[in-house]
């Protein structure tokens, strides 16, 4: 079952409930910008995952190309809210601007991977600030990057 989609309710009985209210307003935010962007969100019982549909990339995901192109994913892990931001680890310009605007918003230290922001205190998630990383590509400007990046030859 955890391959397969399942409503948001069902994913949130699957979560920490300390961290519900995190993940509403996560999905509140970031959904409609991410949609209107041209990506669709497919929930699991591990995730909800943000992909570009087949219908704009028909190859899909070259590590798994019967599963979509992905571009950002939230999970809930045993110790933090995990958000995987793909474009980030294809684009130094990108994170580098979000590096500074976390710094400049955010009053503790950042705790990120390539790709992965560590969100470990609730109540101080920058949902305005992940709402405008969200709003830096589109799934076309996605395709693109990742053609350029991953698709080499």
């Amino acid at each position: 079952m955890d391959n397969q989609s399942i409503s948001f309710e069902d994913f949130l009985q699957t979560v920490e409930p300390s961290r519900i209210a995190a993940l509403q307003q996560l999905r509140n935010t970031l959904k409609p910008i991410l949609e209107s962007q041209g990506f669709e969100e497919i929930i699991t019982t591990k995730n909800l995952q943000y992909v570009v549909p087949y219908s704009l990339y028909p190859k899909g995901y070259h590590c798994e190309p019967p599963q979509p192109l992905p571009f950002l994913t939230i999970a809930s892990q045993k110790n933090f809210i995990a958000l995987y931001h793909l474009a980030m680890y294809a684009s130094p310009e990108l994170t580098a601007w979000f590096v500074e605007s976390y710094a400049a918003q955010v009053p503790h230290k950042l705790d990120m991977g390539k790709s992965c922001i560590r969100l470990k205190k609730m109540e101080q998630i920058p949902y305005a600030l992940l709402g405008t990383l969200a709003e830096k590509l589109s799934a076309k400007d996605w395709i693109q990057s990742y053609e350029t990046v991953f698709r080499k030859g």
